[in-house]
């Protein structure tokens, strides 16, 4: 009698513990609860996106930090790039001979054309 008790009792068990199993991971599969997962995902991986973004900038900052500090291209040091002077030299009438002016020429082969 207590044996049948027991295992009455134990299957009783199992089925709650199945039913109740069963139970929640339906409501795990429902369209609203899938939405709700995929859209927390989808967050979670853009912030990890952001973050790996920061510190791929963060290093390539460093980096060029450490490449100008080996060039000894610091702030401080910066020059600015010196004028053309093809372009000074080809508007300018000649010095010597000042009758001769030069005329601007167009490059444009389509021009007139």
């Amino acid at each position: 009698m207590f044996r049948r008790t027991f295992w009455f009792t134990t299957g009783a068990a199992a089925g709650v513990w199945a039913t109740t199993k069963v139970n929640r991971k339906l409501k795990q599969l429902t369209p609203e609860s899938l939405a709700a997962r995929t859209a927390d995902k989808a967050i979670e991986a853009g912030h990890r996106l952001k973050d790996f973004a920061l510190d791929v900038k963060a290093g390539m900052a460093q980096r060029e930090s450490e490449l100008n500090d080996a060039l000894g291209l610091n702030a401080s040091n910066v020059r600015e790039l010196p004028a053309q002077r093809r372009l000074a030299a080809i508007d300018q009438p000649d010095q010597q001979n000042p009758k001769i002016s030069y005329k601007k020429i167009s490059y444009n082969r389509n021009e007139d054309h």
